[in-house]
């Protein structure tokens, strides 16, 4: 198969440069950033090889908001550490222990300055 993986993820954005910066600032992610904290080129982002969900849902689904096409769900490493890290910058996360399995791992919600939908996601130790 000639695809081996998502290359790029494009949104609209009021503020593109702002929105950016709040990625990197908060989440570690986009432009320049590698999962260790070291440097990447100017137009990337380094990420480590692992799983990656690729699912439409359908159009009336309460999984996300219903006025947003997308929803982000970011695979984590720390997920407890990340979300405290969250809160000291005032930063809303959500959790639920309906939505944690030992099969599929835990997670956490929240949205960026554009109300778009983030979805954290720590799979299990043995994914």
């Amino acid at each position: 198969m000639p695809v081996h993986g998502i290359g790029g993820l494009f949104f609209r954005a009021r503020d593109p440069d702002a929105l950016s910066t709040w990625y990197r600032d908060h989440l570690g992610i986009g432009a320049g950033c590698t999962p260790d904290g070291g440097d990447s080129d100017p137009w990337s982002w380094r990420t480590e090889g692992g799983p990656v969900v690729f699912a439409p849902f359908k159009a009336d689904t309460d999984y996300f908001a219903a006025d947003k096409q997308w929803m982000l769900n970011l695979r984590v490493s720390g997920l407890d550490a990340l979300v405290d890290s969250l809160a000291t910058k005032g930063v809303a996360t959500e959790r639920r222990a309906e939505w944690d399995s030992p099969e599929t791992g835990r997670f956490a919600r929240l949205h960026d300055p554009d109300g778009n939908a983030i979805e954290l996601w720590e799979p299990p130790a043995d994914a």
